[in-house]
Parts: C-alpha cells; sequence; structure tokens
C-alpha cells in the first residue's frame, strides 16, 4: 500500500485524467492544467449578444488564397465566384456559402510571426506566445471561468477531435477542462453500463471504490488529488444524467446528418450544433488535413477539402438562423496560418503567416461585411491588420466577457482573457 501511495509523486494529474478518461469514456486526450486563483464567476450569460460559440479550427494552415481571399493575380487554380453581397467573392469550391453571405463577416488581414504549426496554433487559441513555465487557457476554460458554470451536469466546453496539443484549461483548474471528444459518430464511448450491471450493483460499485479511495484522499490532501475526485465525481454525475443523450447524434434524422455531410467534420459539426442546443457553452471541431505543400489541387485536397467546409458550415449557418439560434451563437472559422501565394516545385503551398483569412457568423456580428485586405497576390496586409489576441479580443467582446479582468496563474502572474487584444468595433 505504500508503494502505491508513493506512486503519486510520480505520476502527474493529467497521466491519472487521461488514464480516467480513456477508461470511462473512450476519449484519447484530456488536457489539464493546473490550480489557479479563482475569480467570483456567477454563471451569468455575459453582457455580449453570443451566449454560444462553435469554432471551426482548420489545422494545418487553410490557404486563405483558396477559400476566403482568392486573387485574380495571384498563382493557382482556383477561381473566385460572386456571393449573394456584390463586391464579395470567395473560392469556387464554396457552393452554397456564397448564398450566406450576409450572414456572414470575413477577415482578410489576419498576421502573425509564428510561422511553426504548433506555436501558431497555440497563439490563436490562447492569445499568447507558448512558453515553458506556464501553459495560457483556450477560450471556452476563460468563458466557464469569467461567466460561471452554466449546466451542472455538461460540460462548458467541448472539443472535438482536437488531438493532444490543444492548450485545454491551461494553468486552471480541471473543472474548467473541455471534455475531448474523439470522434463525433462514436460520441461518448462506453458510457452505457453492461448489462449485467443493474443500478443497483453500480452504486455498490461506485460506494466501494469511494471506500478504497477515502485513505488515499485522507493521506494525500493535495489539489492535484482532489481534481481527480472531483472529475470522477462529474463523470458519474454525467453517465447517469439523460443529458448524456446530447452526445449521441444519431438520435437525429438522417436528412439532418446527410445535410451536415457523412464525414467526420460534418458529423462533428453537427454534433456541436447538437451541444450547443443542449446547453454547452462553447464546442471547438477540428478539421485536419490542410497542410499542403504537394500536389495541393490533387482530388483529395483542396477540392475534396473545401466542399466538406461548406456542406457543414453552410448546413449550420441555415439550420442556426431556422431554429433562431443563430443570434446567440458565434460561428466561427479559423486557422493557424495561411499559405503563400507562390506555388512551390511541389506543387503546393508553403507556410506563410504574414496573411490569412478568418470567418464570423452569427453572435451579434454584423454579416455581408469584408474587413482589412491584402495586397494584390495575398501576400501581405495592406490595410486593418488583426493579430490573433484581436481576433480573439472580438470574440470575447461577442460573448461579453471583460477583457481587463485579470487571474492569476499559480505562478503568480495575472492573465487576461485575450491578452492585449483590441476587439474589432466594425464588426458589430
Amino acid at each position: 500500500m505504500k508503494e502505491l501511495f508513493g506512486l503519486l509523486d510520480q505520476l502527474s494529474r493529467r497521466d491519472l485524467l487521461s488514464h480516467a478518461a480513456r477508461s470511462l469514456l473512450g476519449v484519447s486526450l484530456l488536457p489539464l492544467g493546473r490550480a489557479f486563483a479563482e475569480t467570483s464567476a456567477s454563471g451569468g450569460s455575459g453582457g455580449g449578444p453570443a451566449k454560444n460559440v462553435i469554432s471551426l479550427f482548420m489545422e494545418g494552415a487553410m490557404s486563405h488564397l483558396d477559400t476566403f481571399d482568392v486573387k485574380v493575380k495571384g498563382e493557382g487554380e482556383t477561381k473566385a465566384v460572386e456571393t449573394a453581397v456584390p463586391g464579395i467573392e470567395i473560392s469556387e469550391h464554396f457552393a452554397r456559402l456564397p448564398k450566406l453571405m450576409n450572414d456572414v463577416a470575413l477577415i482578410r488581414s489576419m498576421n502573425t510571426q509564428t510561422g511553426a504549426h504548433q506555436p501558431a496554433r497555440y497563439l490563436m487559441r490562447t492569445s499568447y506566445e507558448e512558453i515553458a513555465t506556464t501553459r495560457h487557457p483556450s477560450l471556452g476554460p476563460w468563458v466557464q471561468t469569467l461567466l460561471g458554470k452554466r449546466n451542472k451536469t455538461l460540460p462548458d466546453s467541448v472539443v472535438i477531435a482536437g488531438g493532444s496539443q490543444h492548450p485545454g484549461a491551461g494553468f486552471m483548474e480541471t473543472r474548467f477542462s473541455p471534455l475531448p471528444i474523439a470522434n463525433a459518430a462514436e460520441g461518448l464511448q462506453n458510457s452505457s453500463s453492461p448489462e449485467y450491471l443493474g443500478e443497483e450493483d453500480f452504486s455498490k460499485r461506485l460506494n466501494l471504490i469511494n471506500a478504497f479511495d477515502k485513505q488515499f484522499r485522507s493521506k494525500y490532501e493535495h489539489k492535484d488529488v482532489r481534481a481527480y475526485s472531483d472529475f470522477y465525481q462529474e463523470t458519474v454525475a454525467l453517465l447517469k444524467s439523460d443529458e448524456l443523450a446530447a452526445f449521441d447524434i444519431k438520435l437525429e434524422k438522417q436528412e439532418v446528418r446527410d445535410a451536415y455531410g457523412e464525414h467526420r467534420f460534418g458529423q462533428g459539426v453537427l454534433l456541436a450544433r447538437r451541444l450547443i442546443a443542449h446547453g454547452v457553452r462553447h464546442v471547438e471541431v477540428v478539421f485536419g488535413g490542410w497542410d499542403d505543400h504537394n500536389n495541393i489541387y490533387d482530388s483529395d485536397k483542396i477540392p475534396a477539402r473545401i466542399p466538406q467546409l461548406d456542406q457543414a458550415l453552410s448546413a449550420l449557418l441555415s439550420d442556426l438562423k431556422s431554429s433562431g439560434l443563430l443570434g446567440e451563437t458565434l460561428v466561427v472559422v479559423f486557422s493557424e496560418f495561411g499559405r503563400t501565394p507562390k506555388i512551390s516545385d511541389r506543387a503546393g503551398r508553403d507556410h506563410h503567416p504574414a496573411a490569412f483569412s478568418t470567418l464570423l457568423a452569427g453572435g451579434g456580428i454584423k454579416g455581408g461585411q469584408v474587413y482589412g485586405k491584402t495586397d494584390e497576390k495575398g501576400a501581405s496586409v495592406e490595410d486593418e491588420g488583426v493579430l490573433p489576441a484581436d481576433f480573439n479580443a472580438t470574440i470575447a467582446r461577442a460573448m461579453g466577457l471583460p477583457l481587463d479582468q485579470e487571474v492569476i496563474a499559480p505562478s503568480g502572474r495575472p492573465f487576461k482573457v485575450a491578452h492585449d487584444g483590441k476587439p474589432i468595433d466594425r464588426l458589430f
């Protein structure tokens, strides 16, 4: 027994909770952080029109020149098409989105100095540069920290197909961590008890586990141990709740599933919409595979990937609008940086942090507009440059988050939801 207790110093909370998550829920990651000096959140909805956020992250660096900022004088095969808003053109690979442009705002002047994938992803998600001494929280945990927990059973934030390097809750407590879902079609795996295990037997097993854990918890009164216990109890509460159905997209009509696309990204976006409707505040869906250094116009690259984005995004916007949720749900499309205007000798585009595009819709954002401008080849920003922190500050403002409120990390340093970013006033 002493040897078992001694393992506490060798195992991190991340190891313990990741193992618990894999065992209980069938998920592959649990991005966690450390305890922090908590602010007094009240559980309110914030002062902005956006009560919910659905973020669609194009992992690998989506080409702005083949999506939202097509250039007549640029290199490449992609042509521009007109949209429902005169003067705004986007890629020909979007078949549905052009009709919805009145609800969409494009930002064509994103830029960063970070041209490596992981540091750029971290910066876009946290507004801070990645450093060894502090892990910064992503937006979902910030929302719960500043506004309080909305739903007693469901998590406030979820990440779908996020991978192991997502910053998650950063330095914040375990309870602020986004719940990770590896595959939307599978939802929360292992979430139902075997037929042979009834409610009474299940309760007996929980009581037995608690009895064994009691000695461990009393001997090691440490925040990491408490974090493990809190996570375990919250997991059990979720597994026994009717709210578990929120994670089951099989309950959606087949025509709805078809509308979003029978591919992993489309089903992930459908799950995001379903979770938001059930009270989850922030959902990020990751769509990987955009790192097109080679043969960018092959049939399985740009010509296949953009139509999947188009289908899922358009279905989401139409769905939210018809249900009356678009006004209070901010939809975000972003990536870590852009791609080079020049087509390489490998028929692809390389990393290009100097200019890229993002998209915002709903949640108080005025659609039918473009913010910022790049030069005639899409190589650099000519007007109204937007940094990652400014982009996140715009999202935070839409949600009514206090941009100047500081949270103290365990290191003693103060941090804000969007660092020193300034929201883009014209978009509101």
